[in-house]
């Protein structure tokens, strides 16, 4: 399966504070907040929405095209990702602006607080997917994920006009754009992804409930943090999956993005929505339990193992003739 993603490539500036961002609020002089926070480490790692994709997807084996826009900075991490089996040669060089870059705050209840350069990303929306389909023979479906938002409009309508089947997932750019661009984001996309809140704005803003929204996609997809996630579809019966378990809480940063990937990877390989989730909440937990959202490993036989005791034996079975880590 071709799987295109699209979106923000970044550089995370991670830093951890020791306290609560909510022991340093106060309600009523929220019109003039100005606060600082004393951190304890900073980590400069590679991320970017639709980088940390195309990442997890190909520590499971497959070779995903990332699409988007970089800065001339992008060549260590160029090698990294096609290190990771990442195709990576349709992604738009800027001759003007740096990389994106992605700052976050986590504290003790993993709250965050983050700001997003967008630099170089604001090129994405010169990127054509035609030219991208003819060198890799085909899409078989586009990811449009948190991009420049001109660049999420440009991929999806074509994606309408040329027929590309395309997974709708704005994520955080719900918050700034208006009804008419999230409908035209969400219009005959064959899956949307959202989180809850996500999803309740969505339908705030557009105007649809979520029977309106089910006319419009084919599955609709909610993640639910610890709850896991849910699969909507009309006239069909929601399917719920748990979470898989972690070993520990790092860091938060990418979860969703791991859980992308983990789906991503399994419905590449053929496999029921129920075991694409699965398999993406797996990936998930990994993503948590590291620093960084590109930063775990994968080990074959780990990951299977970790799997059945998730899921089950047989649904390791099902999993286990696709799943290609690059380690044992």
């Amino acid at each position: 399966m071709r799987i295109a993603v699209t979106g923000s490539i970044a550089t995370d500036h991670l830093m951890t504070f020791e306290g609560r961002f909510t022991d340093s609020l106060v309600v009523d002089q929220l019109d003039k907040i100005s606060l600082s926070f004393l951190v304890e480490d900073l980590d400069v790692r590679r991320g970017g929405i639709a980088a940390n994709i195309a990442f997890g997807m190909g520590c499971l084996g497959l070779d995903p095209v990332l699409v988007g826009a970089v800065g001339q900075d992008f060549a260590d991490y160029r090698s990294w990702l096609e290190r990771h089996r990442v195709d990576t040669a349709s992604v738009h060089v800027s001759e003007l602006r740096h990389t994106a870059r992605f700052v976050c705050t986590t504290d003790s209840d993993h709250a965050q607080i983050a700001s997003f350069y967008a630099g170089a990303m604001r090129e994405a929306r010169d990127i054509e997917l035609a030219p991208i389909a003819e060198r890799i023979g085909g899409i078989d479906l586009v990811v449009v994920s948190a991009n420049d938002p001109e660049a999420m409009l440009r991929h999806t309508e074509e994606c309408r006009t040329r027929g590309y089947p395309f997974l709708a997932d704005p994520g955080q750019q719900i918050a700034w754009m208006d009804g008419a661009g999230i409908r035209q984001l969400v219009d005959g996309a064959t899956y949307l992804f959202s989180n809850e809140y996500e999803a309740a704005l969505t339908e705030q803003k557009t105007g649809w409930t979520a029977e309106e929204i089910l006319d419009r996609v084919g599955t609709r997809v909610t993640t639910l943090g610890p709850k896991g996630v849910r699969f909507d579809a009309k006239d069909e019966p929601s399917i719920h999956v748990e979470c898989a378990p972690e070993d520990r809480k790092v860091d938060p940063t990418g979860l969703g993005d791991g859980f992308r990937a983990g789906f991503l990877a399994a419905l590449g390989w053929g496999l029921a929505l129920e075991r694409c989730a699965q398999v993406g909440s797996l990936l998930a937990a990994y993503v948590i339990e590291t620093k960084g959202t590109q930063e775990y490993e994968l080990g074959q036989r780990r990951f299977l193992e970790r799997f059945a005791g998730a899921y089950g034996p047989d649904a390791a079975a099902e999993v286990a003739p696709h799943v290609r880590c690059p380690r044992p």
